[in-house]
């Protein structure tokens, strides 16, 4: 049985819907649901989800010290010396790093089951309409391939060689991307009806 490969545009739209979805979640089934999309994305690459994580440290860790110390309510211990966070902020900031974390996990998914022809194929389709407005979704597509390429290669630089990597960043780039070819991928029935379900459950949720 042949099994078909979701179009970028399909992944990248299911990505989306799913980081809109989790934003406005509520329930305890959250934290379950990140733990799982963090042990799928720990499965297809772990070295990509770790890097992701620990990038993002600070900001978690600021997320979680904000809600459980800024947000209302009943204080853990009442020690006066000792600031306390309260009940109702731990449960709001376990929530948001809930969301966090899925969609981060989601992400690491989503960057390791596309290539990087195949991901900047899917973001110059989904620009389309960006061509009613007269953007050119092309000078989109190959300042997204040199990002990539220059971020792929800062992120080659090893912490032995931080210096001369700060010094060629700061020269001009001499190389230029001179063209490349984009792997295009018709769209299948099973493309579009996951993008169905994903957008009638977007517009669901604002009814």
């Amino acid at each position: 049985m042949r099994i078909t490969i979701p179009h970028p545009v399909t992944q990248i739209t299911i990505w989306i819907g799913l980081a809109i979805v989790v934003q406005s979640m509520q329930s305890a089934l959250l934290p379950v649901l990140a733990f799982v999309m963090s042990i799928i994305a720990f499965k297809a690459h772990s070295k990509r989800l770790i890097s992701l994580l620990r990038r993002t440290r600070w900001i978690i860790l600021s997320i979680f010290f904000v809600y459980a110390y800024m947000t209302p309510g009943v204080a853990l211990w009442s020690l006066s010396y000792i600031p306390s966070p309260t009940r109702e902020g731990l449960l709001d900031g376990l929530m948001q790093l809930s969301r966090l974390v899925f969609v981060l996990a989601g992400l690491s998914v989503l960057l390791t089951s596309l290539s990087q022809e195949r991901l900047i194929s899917g973001i110059y389709t989904l620009s389309y309409p960006l061509r009613f407005v007269g953007v050119s979704r092309e000078r989109i597509a190959v300042r997204l391939a040199l990002t990539l390429n220059y971020a792929e290669r800062a992120m080659q630089e090893t912490a032995k060689d931080w210096r001369s990597g700060i010094e060629q960043a700061l020269q001009p780039e001499s190389e230029y991307i001179s063209g490349f070819e984009l792997p295009m991928q018709l769209l299948s029935w099973i493309d579009g009806l996951l993008i169905l379900v994903i957008g009638v459950t977007l517009v669901g949720m604002w009814r």
